[in-house]
């Protein structure tokens, strides 16, 4: 029963039968809203005010005690029972799993791909994240430019690694739109809409993470996705 589920009494479920999804289209959550709309899964949008700390009240807290965005629960989780999942790479996987889809068959090409998702949320989401933040956000005021400058130059090599990965491809395992896409083209997206910082990190200078990006982006499920939940 979803509403043995305590954030379901701050955000209660219009259809309980479908997944409910508490989330915030910053680059983390489009992840998992892409995900969604890219396997058609029925799902449930709640927006999640994280300016007005919503992800700290008990009622969040009590499914993802790490209080970030986003964080789902599955009324048809294993074994047929309600199933709270949070953090993006578990997401990803558990629904590539639930839906046999953008996740390859195979176990070494599924293995390559599940490098390229933990690459993402062991580098190019935390290093782009903290870069934005002395960029974009409360940092720039800081005197001190060494944070930034290394964030900086973390991304650009990060952004390297990728463009190398990607001559020659569609997207990052060949032909195949997979999960390691859908978890990074968010972040490469935020460099520059939320930063409005491709001058400074040189994004024109990755021809294929450019071309990547704009393969990613002009996805049906993608266009939605930046959107939802929406932020009215």
């Amino acid at each position: 029963m979803l509403d043995d589920f305590p954030i379901t009494k701050r955000w209660p479920a219009k259809d309980p039968n479908v997944i409910q999804l508490y989330s915030l289209p910053t680059p983390n959550g489009v992840k998992v809203s892409a995900m969604l709309e890219e396997t058609g899964l029925p799902y449930e949008p709640h927006l999640v005010n994280i300016m007005k700390d919503d992800q700290f009240t008990p009622e969040f807290l009590s499914l993802n005690p790490n209080n970030k965005i986003p964080a789902i629960i599955d009324p048809k989780g294993p074994g047929g029972k309600p199933f709270g999942l949070f953090e993006t790479g578990a997401i990803l996987v558990y629904l590539a799993e639930k839906t046999g889809t953008f996740l390859p068959d195979d176990p070494a090409r599924r293995y390559e791909t599940l490098q390229w998702v933990m690459w993402q949320m062991g580098g190019l989401g935390p290093m782009l994240g903290q870069f934005g933040f002395f960029y974009a956000f409360g940092g720039k005021d800081i005197e001190d430019k060494r944070p930034m400058e290394r964030y900086l130059n973390e991304g650009k090599r990060l952004l390297g690694v990728l463009d190398k990965h990607l001559e020659g491809k569609h997207f990052i395992m060949g032909d195949d739109y997979t999960i390691a896409d859908v978890a990074s083209w968010p972040w490469v997206r935020a460099i520059t809409t939320g930063y409005k910082a491709e001058d400074i990190m040189g994004l024109s200078d990755y021809p294929n993470v450019m071309r990547w990006l704009a393969a990613c982006l002009s996805r049906p499920a993608s266009e939605k996705a930046v959107n939802i939940p929406s932020r009215d």
